[in-house]
């Protein structure tokens, strides 16, 4: 019988390329999301009911929300949480001064945890954030650019006529920010301001998700909720810190990730245990 013929060189790299492809398409795409679709069905770990794998707010029609349920955190798709339009804001860390048409990162955290503050009672201050909810951020020009003795300041994410969260600057009076002036040649200075290193309100409650669509919060932000909602539901807190321990996941194989609250589990087991008045 003749010996096979050998694989030119080329050809042989190619096909343990296509081997590679085959091989993990079949692990990747078939058989690790069928064996996490039977281990989530185990037993302990069915903590969701099916249809909960995406966020939703809770929230009225005016967009407020709805006191006697947990929220979500925010969601960037589309209105929030519309599966059609999943994506994140786009914003990094050096978003902090605010367009006519957007505000920035840094505003849009400071506005949700002026508001997480106001609904849950607490002190909903952080870094870097005036009293009234928008990024502490200075426009400061100098004589000669970005050097020199400061010559004027704008308290730039506060338009006219609101009153500046510093009255000076170096010695330099700060003003508002007047409509469609060109403060491009100032110098961004962000403000820390007195708040506390580690905020009441979590990261989370504040900033939203690369999907926009995550259920889940963290435990911190469900405890922060839970006196309220007790308190709506006519509930012990004990019994909803209960629940959220029951709708709460630990890390994956007890090392991956972190901790995470399901929020439509939750809300769906708090119906059950005590429907709100009217709903």
């Amino acid at each position: 019988m003749p010996p096979h013929p050998r694989l030119p060189h080329w050809a042989a790299h190619h096909l343990a390329a296509v081997r590679v492809v085959v091989a993990l398409t079949v692990l990747v795409g078939l058989a690790y999301p069928l064996g996490m679709t039977a281990l989530g069905q185990l037993p302990g770990l069915r903590h969701t009911s099916p249809g909960t794998a995406l966020g939703r707010s809770w929230t009225d029609t005016k967009g407020r929300p709805l006191p006697g349920y947990f929220q979500s955190r925010p969601s960037n798709a589309g209105a929030g949480y519309d599966p059609a339009t999943s994506a994140a804001g786009n914003l990094g860390p050096e978003s902090v001064v605010d367009t006519p048409d957007k505000p920035s990162l840094l505003t849009q955290v400071c506005a949700r945890s002026k508001a997480v503050g106001e609904l849950e009672g607490v002190d909903g201050s952080r870094p870097y954030c005036t009293a009234d909810g928008v990024g502490a951020v200075l426009g400061v020009f100098r004589a000669d650019g970005t050097i020199g003795d400061v010559q004027r300041v704008i308290s730039l994410n506060q338009p006219c006529p609101a009153r500046p969260f510093t009255a000076s600057y170096e010695g330099v009076a700060v003003a508002c920010a007047a409509a469609g002036a060109d403060y491009a040649k100032a110098v961004v200075v962000p403000v820390r301001g007195g708040a506390p290193a580690h905020p009441v309100v979590p990261a989370d409650a504040v900033t939203a998700s690369g999907s926009g669509l995550d259920p889940d919060i963290s435990p911190a932000y469900a405890r922060l909720q839970t006196p309220r909602v007790a308190r709506e539901r006519g509930l012990p807190e004990s019994t909803v810190r209960a629940l959220v321990a029951r709708c709460t996941t630990g890390r994956a194989l007890g090392v991956f990730g972190e901790p995470a609250v399901d929020v439509a589990g939750l809300n769906s087991a708090l119906d059950r245990a005590r429907p709100l008045q009217g709903a």
